[in-house]
């Protein structure tokens, strides 16, 4: 099959086989036998003794046996004597008939003929492959051999010695003595020898390619020359940079030939194994092809298939793997195994082989791997191995793999309600990971079978969120009302599911969720129960967006709804929307409990939703928390940031967390990169215009950023969305119209912002209004507004520090003001006390009737706002002013007296777009959820006013601070306009807000405060006093005990430990040791 190559590490049987040709010579004969595996260069050294013979001056008769002549008697001794009339006349005979003596038979006769051959010249006498030659040529060989110790003839046979799956028949010397017989196996090329013969083709070739090459030829001559003669056509010194991986890449096919060549050898029981192997032996196969699996899937016997791959590691054709488990010993050399192979025949092998697993036991995604591999089975263990395989992926998160399993499991039979539930699985994958309309057609299919109502409501919100997410809402909205008119008669928890969907999914259209909102709020006034709690939890969301109704009472409703039970497939929408709540009521940690619970409930295969409503909370939370690297790692931000948003939310947070990141330049490459244009009617898209506003007035652009934020204005207040939990777009557009000059524009959105604020009532959007209030009223009232901003800020970040003003603090116990809530007046703790204003749904408390910038009002009972007149108590006047009006005296009539909270917004222009307190947009009544008004006004015997103290604000009091600093810097008042800076830059750098400590450090150095490269936070940033007095609180003594040791006074003590709280980042004495500690500055 190649040329002529020379022989490697084939010295020592061509000295035997020279030696014995010389003993012959003197005439003494032998048999030598030269065995090895298919490939190992038999044939060649058998060649090569016999043109040393010749060259010698013996006589060489030869004989080559095939499989396809064992039937024929004497065919090999034939080909030895065909010479002579002798010869002529023997083979001529007939055959012997029964009961011939031996020694006058023909096996006699050619005996003879061959003794008068050795009488005229030493014999070598060459057969190759004897293990092919007939019955009777074989008995006859034997026999010779036995005879010619006393004659000039060297027999040399050539054996294929190989370890089959069939076991092998005796071979020729089996039943001769050891004294008769010099017996040589050829062994595999050693390394070097096998790199010699590929260099000595390819003498330029890289070493990484010839070791390619001894892989895939596994040490047989016979491979490795026909891969080179193959290669032999690459030019000089242009070599791959690996070796290919499919014989399709060869030319002319020499070696795929050797391959199948070898396999025929080997016996068809051994080419099945062979081939099985190949085709278990997957990069991506879960289990490894193992003995007994190899066994099974061809029903060969276990213990020989065994043996074949222990012989075939030895032989370097397989080579372990990472799992100790034989595999090829190279891609290429596995492909021509397979090549040949018919496809039904794999495909059976397949089969075999993933129901072999399945009846072992094994995983569910290794039975599957062979399933995808063959063709329909047509029973219901494939269909079970394929789902309970795609459900492992989907857990796993490997969304490709469920895709191809689900796939191959519809090529199943299954019945139609088992269909529907793969179909929506299988459209749900197909649409969140393809990104394309593959999966509507899957959805709808799965709505058009028939099947349980619970599995047709899967399938109707899975294709409903499809298509709410390409902009279709009503179409969206049209298949749930369809579903709920047609099919889910009697089934009022699922009527109330596919209402609530109807809902969320409306959040994509404008109109469509005026319409369906008003239908939902209707149907609560009426029967709330035809709602569920999951629907009123959604009213509660209208209404905390809407501005209708403070954070207390919002999550006092939310609490409540939690706490009752909820439909099966509804209660992710209640939790969803509970934490949506919770996070614009700045209850952090709650907000946090509920989305866990919610994905938890959640299978991530299905289209829902609630599932990225849910994964934009988790966000929102992140952001709320001004932890920017997390909203940054979060994998709905890095999809978004990678140029694939799924959710406009995740890249408005992506813009943000970079612009507060210092990252502004790849902030505007992926704001730039979204079109406006294109994007869906959501109120996602409002999120991204705040925050490319966001981005612009960082990067100095305020007139355009400006544009942002009234857009964001206008399409919120469309949609019936006034509160600033969802985007503070006004004190925004504020702060840009000051930064253009325009001041009384900003005034007056910032006291809209204002009164909003107070009706929900959180330090966040208190702090965040008063301080651009304060900022664009400026003065002496200005200064006092955001001085109050920030106590609001810092005591909603903070709280009073345990132990720093007083030594002994229970912890825990009533929130600061919950008893003062529950009389009815706002605490002093509450974020509206600090505010100046009453709580919503409290009694007349501090504040109350409070006169804003140029004696409008900012907030109280019956309040109006900027341009609206006077505020006050019933009957109290304001300097210059009318009496100011109240309402029924600033009380509700019940049985218990409460403060109604009632604010009257103004869009921009003039005019009135809300009215809280009973009275709807453009008149008439508030609309009634469950039966209550919506300004109802809360029991004051249960809710509690949001206190201070309870969730960070960091991010809304960072820029607070620098803003007042300003403000004082401005008045004068120096010093104290570098404490403020100094915080801002303290606790951004804390924070890791580089952006608002870049401004709070330059208007630290505009301050006249000297730069300095000590730290700002952490133990290293403490004072030489502050150090002392911590590691003296750290021991476990008081204040009082601290301030006689060191002899300071009691308040100068308080003063440093609440420095050091905020330097360290801790708030409790307890924290003090470990905060110490880190740095190794523990308490003696």
């Amino acid at each position: 099959m190649c040329a002529p190559v020379p022989l490697l590490e084939r010295g020592e049987p061509l000295g035997l086989l020279a030696e014995e040709a010389a003993r012959a010579r003197t005439g003494s004969g032998r048999l030598v036998l030269l065995r090895g595996a298919t490939g190992t260069g038999r044939t060649a050294l058998l060649e090569a003794a016999a043109d040393h013979a010749a060259a010698n001056g013996m006589r060489v008769l030869r004989a080559r046996c095939s499989p396809e002549h064992t039937s024929v008697p004497y065919d090999a001794v034939f080909q030895l004597l065909a010479q002579g009339p002798e010869f002529d006349q023997a083979a001529g005979e007939a055959p012997d008939p029964p009961g011939t003596p031996p020694h006058r038979g023909r096996a006699a006769r050619l005996w003879r003929l061959l003794r008068s051959y050795a009488a005229e010249s030493p014999l070598l006498v060459a057969v190759d492959d004897v293990h092919f030659a007939d019955d009777a040529s074989r008995r006859w060989l034997v026999e010779a051999v036995r005879r010619i110790d006393r004659l000039p003839v060297l027999l040399v046979v050539t054996e294929r010695s190989q370890y089959d799956i069939d076991p092998p028949a005796d071979g020729l010397a089996h039943t001769l003595s050891p004294a008769l017989v010099h017996t040589r196996t050829l062994a595999p090329l050693s390394p070097d020898s096998a790199a010699e013969l590929v260099r000595s083709v390819h003498g330029a070739a890289p070493p990484e390619w010839v070791d390619a090459c001894l892989r895939a030829g596994g040490g047989n001559p016979l491979l490795l020359r026909t891969l080179l003669d193959d290669l032999r056509n690459a030019e000089s010194g242009a070599f791959p940079a690996a070796l290919p991986d499919t014989c399709a890449a060869l030319y002319p096919g020499t070696y795929s030939a050797a391959v199948s060549w070898w396999l025929d050898s080997a016996g068809p029981a051994t080419t099945e194994v062979a081939r099985a192997l190949a085709a278990l032996d997957d990069e991506d196969a879960p289990v490894p092809a193992d003995a007994e699996l190899l066994a099974r899937t061809t029903g060969a016997d276990p213990a020989r298939v065994s043996g074949w791959l222990t012989a075939m590691t030895c032989l370097g054709l397989l080579s372990p793997g990472p799992e100790g488990r034989p595999r090829y010993a190279h891609p290429l050399l596995r492909d021509a195994v397979l090549g040949g192979w018919a496809s039904t025949a794999r495909r059976a092998a397949h089969r075999r082989a993933a129901e072999a697993m399945l009846h072992r036991g094994d995983h569910a995604e290794a039975v599957a791997g062979q399933l995808l591999r063959c063709g329909p089975v047509g029973e219901a263990w494939a269909t079970g191995a394929l789902l309970d395989a795609a459900d492992l992926a989907v857990r796993a998160d490997r969304s490709d793999d469920a895709l191809a399993y689900l796939r191959r499991a519809l090529d199943e039979p299954m019945p139609a309600a088992r269909r529907t539930v793969v179909l929506t699985e299988l459209g749900s994958l197909e649409y969140a990971t393809v990104r394309s309309t593959a999966g509507i057609p899957r959805l709808a299919e799965a709505m058009r079978l028939p099947g349980p109502p619970r599995e047709r409501v899967h399938a109707a919100v899975a294709l409903g969120t499809a298509l709410a997410r390409r902009g279709e809402a009503r179409a969206a909205v049209d298949v749930l009302r369809g579903l709920r008119d047609e099919h889910l008669t009697g089934h009022p928890d699922l009527i109330r599911t596919v209402q609530t969907a109807s809902a969320l999914l409306s959040d994509h259209d404008q109109g469509v969720r005026q319409e369906v909102y008003r239908w939902l709020r209707e149907t609560a006034e009426r029967s709330p129960h035809l709602v569920g709690t999951a629907g009123q939890a959604l009213l509660v969301r209208y209404e905390a967006t809407a501005g209708l109704t403070s954070a207390a009472s919002a999550m006092h409703r939310i609490r409540a709804l939690l706490a009752q039970p909820a439909d099966p497939l509804g209660e992710v929408f209640l939790l969803g929307t509970a934490a949506a709540v919770a996070q614009w009521a700045d209850q952090l940690d709650e907000a946090e409990r509920l989305v866990r619970r919610g994905l938890t409930g959640q299978r991530t295969s299905l289209l829902h939703p609630m599932h990225l409503a849910l994964l934009d909370v988790r966000i929102d939370i992140a952001a709320a928390r001004g932890a920017h690297e997390e909203v940054l790692a979060d994998a709905e931000v890095s999809r978004a940031a990678g140029g694939r948003p799924e959710s406009a939310n995740a890249l408005a947070h992506a813009v943000i967390a970079l612009v507060e990141t210092d990252r502004a330049a790849e902030a505007t490459r992926l704001a730039d990169a979204f079109d406006v244009q294109r994007a869906h009617d959501s109120w996602e898209l409002n999120r991204f215009l705040y925050a490319r506003g966001l981005l612009r007035a960082a990067t100095g652009d305020p007139a355009a950023a400006l544009d942002d934020f009234l857009e964001c204005g206008r399409r919120q207040s469309a949609r019936d969305v006034s509160s600033p939990i969802v985007t503070p777009w006004r004190t925004a557009a504020a702060q840009c119209h000051l930064a253009l000059g325009r001041p009384h524009e900003a005034l007056a959105l910032a006291e809209q912002e204002l009164s909003l604020a107070t009706v929900w009532n959180t330090p966040r959007v208190l702090g965040r209004a008063l301080s651009v209030l304060g900022t664009a009223t400026g003065g002496r009232r200005g200064l006092e507004l955001g001085d109050r901003a920030v106590r609001v800020l810092r005591q909603g970040v903070d709280g009073e520090p345990d132990e720093a003003a007083a030594d002994h603090t229970a912890e825990g116990g009533v929130p600061g003001g919950a008893s003062a809530a529950a009389e009815g007046a706002a605490p002093d703790g509450t974020a509206a006390a600090e505010a100046g204003c009453p709580a919503s749904g409290a009694g007349p408390g501090t504040g109350m009737g409070r006169r804003g910038p140029g004696g409008e009002p900012v907030t109280g009972a019956g309040d109006r706002m900027a341009g609206g007149g006077p505020v006050g108590a019933a009957g109290e006047r304001v300097p210059g002013e009318e009496p100011a009006t109240a309402m029924d005296d600033g009380w509700v009539q019940g049985p218990t007296p409460a403060r109604v909270t009632a604010l009257q917004g103004w869009k921009l222009g003039g005019g009135p777009v809300r009215a809280v307190g009973g009275r709807a947009v453009g008149g008439g009544s508030a609309p009634a959820i469950g039966g209550r008004a919506a300004a109802e006004t809360p029991d004051p015997a249960r809710i509690v006013a949001v206190a201070v103290g309870g969730e960070p604000v960091e991010t809304e009091l960072i820029p607070a601070l620098v803003a007042h600093g300003r403000g004082l810097a401005a008045a004068g008042d120096r010093a104290r306009a570098r404490d403020a800076f100094r915080e801002a830059a303290e606790r951004a750098e804390r924070l890791g807000a580089l952006r608002l400590r870049a401004v709070a450090e330059a208007a630290l150095r505009e301050g006249g405060a000297r730069r300095t490269a000590t730290a700002l936070t952490g133990p290293s940033a403490l004072t030489a006093g502050e150090r002392r007095i911590a590691e003296l609180a750290a021991q476990s003594r008081t204040n009082t005990e601290i301030a006689q040791l060191l002899h300071l006074a009691r308040r100068t003590v308080e003063t440093h430990l609440t420095s050091t709280y905020r330097k360290l980042g801790i708030r409790r004495r307890s924290e003090l040791g470990a905060a110490l500690a880190n740095t190794g500055e523990g308490a003696g």
